[in-house]
């Protein structure tokens, strides 16, 4: 299936989850040095929906640091002010939709090739002229996609959170090493 595919036949927990790896790859820690990783409590409400809006709330009120008008993670940090407070299928379907193309427009910056016409296509699942960086954006957001429906209604389906969460962590940890190496190379 393509990720847009993916997208439409979600459930509210994968479409909660990937729209919050999305943003937790691209994101630079919201939260300065007290709190580095203020969208992890958010992770556990994924589940089922539990505590969803307080935790949100708590997110998108964490101490930034910086101005969130300005600045190459505004957009981003945007999708989170606009994050819906109803863990339903609806709203998070466009919102997962909407985080999955920034993230993906975020690795189309530092990527070595593309444009937004590639990028746009990749999500129907043509691949064609895009970059490394962003193929690995692609079939990060896939997998966390299809590992989260084949744990969907299981027992124990936190494994496949679990999954899903280490998935985004690996994909936080690919940007930021290319992010770093190209400010090296601009020195």
């Amino acid at each position: 299936m393509s990720l847009l595919e993916l997208i439409a036949a979600a459930d509210e927990r994968a479409l909660a989850a990937g729209a919050l790896a999305c943003l937790d790859r691209c994101l630079p820690p919201l939260g300065g040095a007290a709190e580095p990783e203020p969208l992890r409590p958010l992770w556990a409400s994924c589940e089922d929906g539990r505590e969803w809006a307080t935790r949100l709330t708590a997110a998108r009120t964490a101490p930034t640091g910086e101005d969130l008008a300005d600045g190459p993670a505004a957009p981003l940090r945007g999708l989170l002010a606009a994050a819906p407070s109803d863990f339903a299928a609806a709203p998070l379907r466009e919102w997962a939709d909407a985080c999955s193309l920034a993230a993906l427009e975020v690795h189309l910056r530092h990527d070595a090739y593309g444009d937004r016409e590639a990028l746009r296509r990749c999500r129907t699942g043509e691949e064609n002229g895009i970059g490394p960086l962003v193929a690995g954006e692609l079939r990060r957001q896939t997998q966390i996609l299809e590992i989260l429906a084949e744990s969907a209604g299981t027992p124990g389906s936190g494994a496949g959170l679990r999954r899903a969460l280490d998935l985004s962590t690996e994909g936080r940890r690919v940007l930021r090493a290319v992010m770093s190496r190209q400010a090296r190379g601009q020195s």
